[in-house]
């Protein structure tokens, strides 16, 4: 958790963009011509991938090492060559990130990424190879280039336009809802492609495949799994809208891209390397990193900076290297930090001041001094106007030590704050005790024995609720489907 305060401040100039953010959001979906694959990467293109690879490695968490990320890469190299740019195998960074986010990225240049929590989701290695295809293809057909040059002919894209693009927005902190007229900032980084480019990386990742020998209809049952986790999330959620609807999204949603993939793979088959890919995979870490603290319900506790606060009740959070997300119907926030001197109402202040940037009505009331669990604490409201109506922003401070805070940063209805108060009464120091009960989890793939089912099996995931559904996403299984003996499948488990 590397916290600042860009994410609501770009919430809040969201909402002053209005209609006019949201309809550029929207993508036009026009047909546009294919151009040939760039028979090599420029020096240009390899230095403005090598520039945005540094903010990408600190927004997703930084980039693994070890087997797992070995692996990764090997795989991306390879489909890379089936792409017909030359040397790419020397001319691709392959990077596995370490982020609990479902998603993976392409950048000019030949950089592409993958999220563990994305590889934790297939099922076997052409899924693998899939999802790197289709970054290849967003750089062999120069995707970024086009997307930055339709930007600048747009002055509201070219004051927020980004090189950096998302394939398969999932459960992530990146891509959040557009909801109740509200836009959450940082989804901008990852909604850079049309949708008619989404659907030409769909099929140059299946010809990739079909090249390197893979069965092409992976790339349909990834976006399935995928699909199905977005709407497992959604239910976990509550429903709170947290899904980006297909057609506010320049991504399609993945529900609506399966049939597309299914059709264009047609009979053609080939390898899948199931039993390889698990074995390459068991161990690999499952949501959260305690080092970056960890969401578990409603509550956010940070072993590493011995803290913990709740969400209220209808909220939901995402953990994420910048801070954390804090979702509902009726507001939104986050919890981050900044440079402290040691002078609580400075620092509110200058929260402010960093969240208005050139709004200069967002002017904050008095600052008021409390006592939050015995943490000295400050906080302040202001009010501001947007197309969507009057909101209103309260930063909430806390001091943990002379050269250390953190606050909250929230934005809700006018006189709607107070959904907020519970959230702000909940922070509270840790001990050592209870930070060394934070452990996380892990990926563990087990075969299948005599007598074992989906329910069986399930009760062993290191969850609370919706143990049955959250394993046959995982494992990619219908609701009807069973298990055979000598399957091998993957558990969410603590990794004590």
């Amino acid at each position: 958790m590397i916290m600042n305060d860009r994410l609501l401040q770009r919430q809040i100039l969201a909402l002053s963009a209005g209609s006019a953010l949201v309809f550029a959001l929207a993508g036009t979906g026009h047909a546009q011509s294919r151009p040939a694959a760039p028979a090599q990467i420029t020096e240009a293109e390899a230095q403005q991938g090598a520039q945005a690879n540094v903010q990408i490695l600190q927004e997703f968490g930084g980039a693994m090492t070890g087997p797992q990320a070995q692996y990764v890469e090997t795989i991306g190299k390879m489909i890379a060559v089936q792409s017909g740019i030359g040397n790419a195998r020397d001319s691709f960074t392959v990077a596995l990130l370490n982020s609990p986010v479902n998603n993976a990225f392409a950048l000019p240049g030949g950089y592409i990424y993958t999220t563990r929590q994305m590889v934790a989701l297939m099922n076997n290695e052409a899924e693998l190879a899939g999802v790197l295809g289709h970054e290849v293809g967003h750089v062999a057909a120069r995707h970024s280039q086009r997307r930055q040059q339709a930007a600048q002919r747009n002055s509201v894209l070219g004051a927020i336009g980004s090189i950096l693009s998302g394939v398969l927005l999932g459960n992530s902190q990146i891509g959040q809802a557009i909801s109740q007229g509200v836009q959450q900032g940082s989804q901008l980084l990852t909604l850079r492609f049309s949708r008619t480019q989404e659907l030409e990386a769909d099929r140059l990742g299946q010809q990739y495949l079909a090249r390197a020998g893979y069965d092409p209809r992976a790339m349909g049952t990834v976006l399935a799994s995928l699909a199905a986790q977005n709407a497992l999330d959604s239910q976990l959620q509550g429903g709170s809208g947290a899904k980006i609807p297909a057609w506010a999204s320049t991504h399609p949603d993945p529900a609506s891209r399966v049939a597309t993939a299914s059709r264009q793979a047609g009979s053609a088959t080939g390898a899948i390397n199931r039993d390889t890919f698990l074995s390459r995979i068991d161990g690999l870490m499952y949501g959260d990193d305690p080092s970056q603290g960890m969401v578990e319900g409603q509550r956010f506790i940070h072993p590493q900076l011995r803290l913990a606060f709740a969400a209220p009740g209808g909220f939901y959070m995402v953990n994420g290297t910048d801070a954390v997300s804090i979702n509902g119907q009726s507001g939104q926030a986050q919890f981050s930090t900044g440079a402290y001197t040691g002078n609580l109402e400075s620092y509110v202040a200058g929260a402010f001041t960093r969240l208005g940037g050139q709004n200069a009505q967002l002017r904050p009331t008095a600052i008021q001094r409390t006592t939050v669990n015995g943490l000295p604490a400050a906080y302040a409201t202001a009010r501001a106007n947007t197309q969507s109506g009057q909101v209103d922003v309260t930063i909430f401070a806390y001091e943990f030590a002379r050269d250390r805070a953190f606050h909250f940063q929230t934005i809700a209805a006018a006189g709607r704050s107070g959904v907020f108060n519970p959230m702000f009464a909940s922070m509270r120091r840790i001990d050592s005790a209870e930070a060394g009960r934070v452990v996380p989890r892990r990926i563990d793939v087990v075969t299948v024995g005599s007598g074992d089912t989906v329910q069986s099996l399930a009760a062993r995931m290191a969850y609370g609720d919706q143990q049955v559904q959250r394993f046959r996403v995982l494992n990619g299984l219908a609701g009807n489907a069973t298990l055979r003996q000598g399957d091998k499948v993957k558990l969410v488990v603590y990794a004590r």
